[in-house]
């Protein structure tokens, strides 16, 4: 059995979504503030050893309207059940799959509640939710000044419900039929502790062996021998062979030092106590006391043993003289071992077992980024293999990272990309969307979607993670574009600048672009699309644009069709040039000018054609110059040392239609359904 499907509502950022997970390994990916860390929070409330408890703060900022809403209706008369009905709960549905030829359920079982023989799914339901009868309790004695200002009102009464809610809300958990959700029974915490439990891998894992402060360490960290305790603690408790022996093995190593501290250390600290008869006071006889010392192994563990790593000459070497990427890695595998020993250690093993690791690149090289996510899989089996008894480990990890290298490793199917939107009417309230990639590719045919993986693996590319992409040609462009970037920047005034926006640059060629179409407006990514003119003539060779008959350039024809010309590419608006939130760039002539360049370069020389000796722009010399151009070197040269030049106004265009995309809505265009479906 494993979990298929979490649906959350009403919880921070995760105000409405739906994540699917994989059998094994999931992996989040997105930019910050994106709803990842809310994930990791709701399922540490959750599957606490307390029933889930949560605070005003925990809802969606969205719902504080609806308590607002709600006391607004009681205080004009509407029913309870109305004023019910408004309130907002914090709202969790698991949904487990399970083999129907299963013979026994074990905990599950109490969430089967379905009649269906053929059925092989589980609802598990969990609101937090206002208990029954305290809606006046609530909303009593609220005195608002309601000659005052609106939002004054509101502070107020946030400020009172704000400390009720943890104290009138409760969390209630039921079973739900997949088939009938009218058909549900109510159980109690336990249960869904039984059936289901949880481990935690922090982002912030306090690796640092100190805090240094005028030269001195003011706090030190010892965390591989804290976990070396807690394993310790877990193997005593279980009932697998191999940890009682060590267990064993350890006690009677303590039973032979605490044989000799009974011989020699305790008689010579017996001497320090005082003989009572020589303070001569009536009535009092002596009581002879004694000392005795008693070692407990789990104590010599959490005070006095420390994790060392193998020197030479006999030296060890503390904890802390190693890496912090290597300090890591051990970290997150012996954590990933207590997991699975205080998992397989429980009396009634639960069923499942979701593991959250937030952000193992910490201090990780690329390449130990790619093992680890690649190996990550291997784990649970490793585990039962080398210390299990029992089953395998029904374990499934949910992978948070912002390393471009760890989901460039990670199949696409396994990713879901969380990205967040302003909500419709509220400004400044933006809520969590998920994008899974396995079901929004899905109808990518097969050699593109192998074509995009390949092409993330290869060059490390960062767009799950970046707020703005741009696709540009090749390493010209990539090479001069921070200059570009810099000077329409400046000429920019007071307009949004790309500067200090996440952007995101894939050189991915002509021939390429249009693969990446589904993808990015499945992501929802603010894309320009740089790309060359390309005209050719009837004879499909290379020709200047005012001569060209066709393009060459794949993007193009798959965005405007096979069959379109130059000339009519020239006419285009600025609305033909975007679909949805993407736009493409194309060289045009400069203003106040006819002549069009075919690629960039010999738009670069029109822009500045005094520069290159010309008189005036004249697009057949900029043409032939552009010819005996060798790329690199030209790239170089204007995008390093030599910087006083203007910016062909394709490229101008296109980019700052790029730095205002979140700001200004896209506009909207009429399409063809021809034109629709080529993109």
């Amino acid at each position: 059995m494993y979990v298929q499907e979490i649906a959350v509502s009403n919880f921070r950022l995760l105000e409405n979504v739906v994540l699917s997970l994989e059998k094994k390994t999931t992996v989040i990916v997105g930019r910050n503030n994106s709803g990842k860390t809310s994930l990791t929070e709701l399922f540490r409330r959750l599957l606490s050893d307390k029933s889930p408890y949560f605070r005003l703060e925990d809802f969606s900022l969205s719902a504080h309207e609806k308590f607002w809403q709600a006391y607004q209706q009681l205080q004009t008369g509407e029913t309870e059940s109305t004023v019910r009905a408004t309130l907002p709960a914090i709202k969790i549905r698991l949904s487990i799959n399970y083999e129907s030829n299963t013979l026994s359920y074990g905990s599950l079982s109490e969430f089967i509640i379905d009649l269906n023989p053929d059925c092989t799914e589980a609802l598990i339901n969990v609101q937090y939710e206002l208990e029954k009868g305290k809606l006046h309790a609530l909303f009593e004695d609220i005195e608002l000044n309601e000659e005052g200002p609106a939002e004054e009102q509101k502070t107020a009464f946030f400020k009172i419900v704000k400390d009720r809610v943890p104290k009138l809300y409760a969390a209630r958990i039921y079973a739900e039929d997949p088939n009938d959700p009218t058909n549900q029974k109510s159980l109690e915490t336990g249960k869904l502790h039984a059936v289901l439990q949880s481990g935690f891998i922090n982002a912030q894992r306090g690796l640092d062996d100190a805090i240094r402060k005028d030269g001195a360490d003011q706090k030190k960290n010892n965390l591989l021998g804290s976990i070396l305790e807690q394993l310790f603690s877990t193997a005593a408790n279980s009932d697998n062979e191999r940890d009682q022996e060590v267990i064993t093995n350890l006690e009677t190593a303590i039973e032979g030092i605490q044989q000799g501290i009974d011989e020699g250390f305790n008689v010579q600290l017996a001497n320090l106590l005082p003989t009572f008869s020589m303070f001569g006071y009536p009535g009092l006889s002596d009581p002879n006391l004694r000392t005795e010392t008693t070692l407990d192994v789990e104590r010599l563990l959490k005070n006095n043993t420390k994790v060392h790593y193998a020197g030479v000459n006999g030296i060890n070497l503390p904890e802390a003289y190693n890496g912090l990427g290597t300090r890591n890695l051990i970290y997150i595998l012996l954590q990933l071992l207590e997991f699975y020993k205080t998992f397989t250690a429980k009396d009634s093993t639960p069923g499942m077992h979701l593991v959250f690791i937030e952000e193992p690149e910490a201090h990780l090289h690329p390449q130990m980024q790619e093992v680890f996510i690649a190996k990550l899989d291997e784990i649970s089996k490793t585990f039962a293999r080398t210390f299990g008894d029992r089953a395998a480990w029904p374990v499934q990890f949910i992978v948070t990272t912002h390393s471009p290298h760890m989901a460039n490793k990670a199949q696409f199917q396994a990713m879901r990309y969380f990205l967040t939107r302003p909500q419709d009417g509220a400004k400044n309230i933006r809520t969590t969307e998920i994008r899974d990639l396995k079901k929004g590719l899905a109808g990518i045919p097969t050699p593109d979607k192998d074509f995009l993986h390949r092409y993330m693996v290869l060059t490390g590319c960062d767009l799950l993670f970046a707020d703005k992409i741009v696709l540009i040609e090749g390493a010209t462009e990539r090479i001069m574009l921070p200059e570009i970037i810099s000077k329409i920047d400046v000429a920019s005034s007071n307009d949004p600048k790309l500067s200090s926006q996440y952007l995101s640059v894939m050189e991915v060629g002509g021939h390429h672009a249009h693969k990446f179409f589904d993808l990015l407006n499945f992501l929802d990514l603010s894309t320009l699309i740089i790309t060359d003119i390309d005209s050719v003539g009837d004879d499909s060779k290379a020709s200047e644009v005012s001569a060209g008959a066709r393009t060459s350039n794949s993007c193009i024809k798959t965005w405007f069709g096979s069959d379109v010309s130059p000339a009519q590419l020239l006419v285009k608006t600025d609305g033909d040039k975007v679909r949805g939130r993407v736009r493409l760039a194309y060289q045009v002539p400069e203003q106040e000018s006819t002549a069009c360049g075919r690629s960039f370069e010999d738009a670069f020389i029109l822009a500045n054609y005094a520069a290159f000796g010309l008189t005036t722009e004249d697009a057949s010399e900029a043409y032939n110059k552009a010819k005996n151009i060798k790329k690199t070197n030209f790239a170089i040269e204007h995008g390093i040392d030599n910087t006083n030049w203007k910016v062909p106004l394709y490229i101008v265009e296109g980019l700052r239609w790029l730095a205002a995309s979140d700001i200004l809505p896209p506009p909207k265009t009429e399409q063809s359904g021809e034109d629709r479906d080529a993109a």
